[in-house]
């Protein structure tokens, strides 16, 4: 289990994240919603080791991640999926996967899961040898995914998914998230598509101005009338 324990992180001597506690159960998927600012970016990338917290701890089974680089933590298994893609543009599909394994010896295992990446996205292995700058947002986003699956992770996050993709495009993306979970792979999902993120959701946190406001499953939070209100563009019934 990751566990985040009254966590502080401040930019500037603004506090983004107020002393959060976090818990994210294995093989299950974790949703974070909130607005714009709320902190879940900032959270994620705290995880994973980009950000130093003020205070509080963050720790993945019995291994204490606080303090640990970058790359420690993804020996760890864990692995972000960064807003906005970031898939290498210059290089080709095929070459962006192998880049994901790069701290990876085990030839045999690289390539059946580049097998099994194709099979999650058979348009990647379509695009295999086409440069990732000239992919639509849709499959450049699916690489993203798949490059992420090459380092074996246990838990993946990923910081908004669904962002900037057409309806179809982002319910293939959500489908695709529920095979990865049934596959064993812990999600933690930053998402602002509340309405897709909340109905995969095993759990789910309401992340306000760097607090935690609500917590509760998927559904509880999807038929809560205050969460319908400010999320999901539902008026409360009179």
């Amino acid at each position: 289990m990751l566990k985040v324990e009254n966590l502080v992180v401040a930019y500037g001597g603004i506090e983004a994240l107020k002393g959060i506690t976090v818990e994210v159960p294995d093989k299950k998927i974790v949703t974070l919603i909130g607005a714009n600012g709320a902190g879940k970016s900032t959270l994620l990338r705290t995880i994973i080791g980009l950000v130093k917290p003020v205070s509080g701890t963050v720790t993945y089974g019995d291994v204490t991640l606080t303090g640990l680089n970058s790359q420690q933590i993804v020996k760890n298994g864990l692995t972000l999926v960064p807003e906005g893609r970031r898939v290498f543009p210059n290089l080709t599909v095929l070459e962006n996967l192998q880049v994901g394994a790069y701290m990876r010896k085990d030839q045999d295992g690289i390539k059946k899961d580049i097998e099994w990446c194709y099979e999650l996205f058979p348009r990647l292995q379509e695009r295999n040898w086409q440069m990732a700058g000239t992919l639509s947002g849709g499959e450049q986003q699916m690489l993203a995914l798949a490059r992420a699956l090459m380092s074996r992770p246990k838990l993946m996050m990923m910081d908004e998914p669904s962002l900037g993709l057409a309806p179809l495009v982002i319910k293939e993306i959500f489908k695709i998230i529920q095979e990865i979970n049934s596959k064993g792979v812990t999600v933690l999902l930053v998402e602002q598509n509340a309405n897709m993120a909340l109905k995969v959701a095993d759990l789910a946190y309401v992340l306000e101005t760097g607090t935690i406001k609500m917590q509760g499953t998927g559904m509880e939070l999807l038929e809560n009338p205050v969460i319908r209100e400010a999320y999901l563009g539902k008026k409360k019934k009179k």
